[in-house]
């Protein structure tokens, strides 16, 4: 079977045989999420940015047990939820926040889920891919330009982005900057929306192994929060995430945001999410794979990456008490690699930024502009 054959194959069945699946599946019984209100500032103007930090796309971090378990204190973590507006002309500007609570569950989750080792691993060497391949490259008009594979995007500094909204691209921070500077790449800053040969007045059938077309847009302004700008790496990984505005809004479908469930109330426990991978140039890749272990910030997976793919958005299959179906929701942001040291032994995972009820309401209040309109669906 070529490997068109089985991309082909995999994307029938999961668009045709998952959603019959789906609906033989119970929504899951849990409370409303309750999300908080983000109230934010006056914003105060900073120097320009230098612009002289390298792109790190291979971006690694280690963790201990202290680490995992860190409770952040409110006044940490309002501080962590101030963040830095750069435009294209680069001025900058720094907002700080206050958070409206009824209660402390936002700021001190007690629903988040509990750091448990699913089973022993033996101790490996540093690696992103996993066994074997689990990659399907994603080719063809009809698949480039269908849902939800549509919604990725190239980042102009070499990552992957997802479209959250008609002119909003979320990403990796370190996609865009090194935690002490903004990269060389950020002052002309562009998405990348994919156009497949035919689409630019060839026929891509006559034409075998043909690389997509790139049409590339600039970035009127870029969000990123304090949490990444001013930590340690270990404690920034958290916050790893950073969202662009176009200068002109897209007409291609986007994918929703969600509060991230506990993996138990994902469909089939599975994520999913598709980039561009260093080691396939010109190639949209995608890849599911299941939950290992998730902490209050975080999702551990071993879903096969290379460098390139940071800034994916991870998505999975989230009941929508609304709709009163399953849907695909952005859930996190694919950061990159990290080393768990938990009772004398090393662990490595694929890691995501999980997106929670305070993140949530951050990056509703960059797309909308408006706090009241930022609410779970």
């Amino acid at each position: 079977m070529t490997p068109r054959e089985i991309t082909i194959s995999t994307h029938l069945l999961l668009h045709h045989l998952l959603p019959f699946t789906l609906s033989l599946l119970q929504p899951p019984h849990h409370q409303p999420v309750h999300v908080p209100t983000l109230v934010p500032h006056a914003p105060t103007p900073l120097t320009r940015s230098r612009f002289g930090a390298e792109a790190q796309l291979d971006f690694t971090t280690r963790c201990n047990a202290s680490c995992f378990h860190r409770a952040e204190q409110e006044e940490q973590m309002t501080d962590k939820l101030a963040f830095e507006t750069l435009y294209a002309d680069g001025f900058r500007t720094l907002t700080t926040v206050e958070v409206e609570e009824d209660d402390d569950d936002a700021l001190h989750p007690t629903h988040a889920p509990e750091w448990r080792w699913r089973r022993r691993l033996k101790r490996r060497m540093k690696r992103q891919i996993y066994g074997a391949d689990g990659r399907f490259n994603i080719q063809g008009d009809d698949f480039l330009m269908d849902y939800p594979f549509s919604t990725a995007v190239r980042i102009s500094t070499g990552c992957t982005g997802v479209l959250v909204s008609q002119q909003h691209v979320l990403t990796a921070a370190h996609c865009v900057h090194d935690g002490k500077d903004y990269v060389h790449g950020a002052q002309k800053l562009r998405v990348g929306f994919l156009s497949p040969p035919s689409v630019n007045g060839t026929k891509a059938g006559l034409i075998p192994n043909k690389k997509p077309l790139v049409r590339w847009v600039r970035v009127k302004r870029t969000r990123v929060p304090r949490g990444w700008i001013q930590g340690p790496q270990e404690v920034s990984m958290d916050f790893d995430y950073a969202l662009l505005e176009l200068r002109w809004p897209h007409r291609r479908p986007f994918m929703r945001l969600s509060v991230a469930p506990s993996s138990d109330d994902l469909a089939g426990n599975r994520i999913h999410f598709s980039g561009f991978d260093s080691d396939r140039p010109g190639e949209l890749v995608y890849r599911f794979c299941p939950v290992e272990e998730e902490s209050s910030e975080l999702i551990y997976q071993h879903c096969d990456a290379r460098p390139g793919a940071s800034g994916s958005g991870v998505y999975g299959r989230v009941w929508d008490d609304a709709l009163e179906r399953w849907e695909r929701k952005v859930i996190g942001i694919f950061s990159g690699h990290q080393w768990l040291e938990i009772d004398g032994e090393n662990r490595d995972y694929n890691v995501a930024v999980r997106i929670t009820p305070l993140k949530f309401a951050q990056i509703c209040y960059w797309v909308h502009g408006n706090r009241l309109d930022c609410r779970q669906d």
